[in-house]
């Protein structure tokens, strides 16, 4: 990960912002895309208390909470490790640059890539983490209403043609990018859902764009072959993020019990530690993963 530059989108939050952590402790320079309304600007300005914070707690609440209780020390800071999250204490912690985008707009991603070209000079890997959900059943037979098909529309289009818009746009700077000794040039990763095999009620929009995502993952890989850049997909199960930090804590244990093993929510570190062994590992390419302690989801 060391010198390596990561562009995260979604990563002024949730599983986007534990990657942005877990890159940046392990001498990585960090790019985070996130909208103009995201916490962006203010995790950037926080970023050394943000950095240190605990791995599985400060992650895991709403960002409103972690950016509000933070101070503006912008100063070089010790990073505590963790038995997650061990690092080199010498690594130079690098502040990362905020570029506020919606990755369905072409010009908006295209005047993004146009300034990371002229800031870093090069890109090695993207995590895509952008992304809606919505709960809405086909048809509710009981109010007699239909699925709004701007909605179904909406959450297709940022959570698939928004992930295949930066892809395409890193592809083309990933190009001039010089080759390492196996003839590397970058690594993608993708977000997914367990909802893309175990869709329940409701989850037909959320299902059929992760469905997508999975689907894209090996032609993707295919296609940059030739061009040296791996492709790889994360399908996330129930895990800790600030959508689900807003229910009862009541629900949220209920909801980790249902997890085989470990009897938990996943923590947003722990799909950033994957993240980091699919970039570190180059023989994995084209392959989905499931990260969900063996959960399958009921109806």
């Amino acid at each position: 990960m060391n010198g390596l530059t990561a562009l995260i989108t979604g990563g002024a939050a949730g599983l986007g912002l534990a990657c942005a952590k877990r890159f940046a402790r392990h001498g990585a320079r960090v790019i985070i895309c996130d909208l103009p309304s995201s916490k962006g600007s203010d995790i950037v300005d926080k970023w050394p208390s943000i950095v240190s914070s605990s791995v599985n707690t400060e992650l895991n609440e709403p960002e409103n909470q972690v950016t509000s209780r933070l101070n503006d020390d912008k100063s070089t800071v010790k990073i505590p490790l963790s038995n997650n999250s061990t690092t080199d204490q010498n690594i130079k912690l690098e502040t990362p640059t905020f570029f506020p985008a919606d990755v369905t707009s072409d010009e908006q991603i295209h005047a993004m890539f146009n300034e990371i070209i002229q800031q870093h000079k090069r890109l090695d890997v993207v995590v895509n983490c952008a992304g809606i959900g919505i709960a809405r059943r086909t048809y509710n037979i009981n109010k007699h209403t239909m699925h709004n098909f701007d909605e179904f529309k909406r959450v297709l289009d940022i959570n698939v043609s928004g992930t295949f818009n930066v892809i395409r746009w890193a592809c083309h700077m990933m190009s001039e990018n010089q080759p390492n000794a196996q003839g590397q040039r970058g690594v993608i990763i993708n977000t997914s859902s367990i909802a893309a095999y175990d869709g329940q009620i409701g989850q037909v929009a959320y299902a059929a764009s992760k469905g997508a995502v999975v689907s894209m993952t090996l032609p993707l890989a295919r296609d940059l072959s030739s061009m040296g850049v791996r492709v790889c997909t994360i399908a996330p199960g129930l895990f800790h993020t600030p959508m689900l930090a807003a229910l009862p804590e009541k629900v949220r244990v209920l909801l980790g019990n249902m997890v085989p093993f470990p009897r938990r929510l996943g923590r947003s570190d722990d799909f950033a530690s994957l993240a980091q062994m699919i970039i570190e590992n180059p023989y994995l390419n084209g392959e989905v993963i499931r990260l969900d302690g063996a959960l399958r989801m009921p109806p």
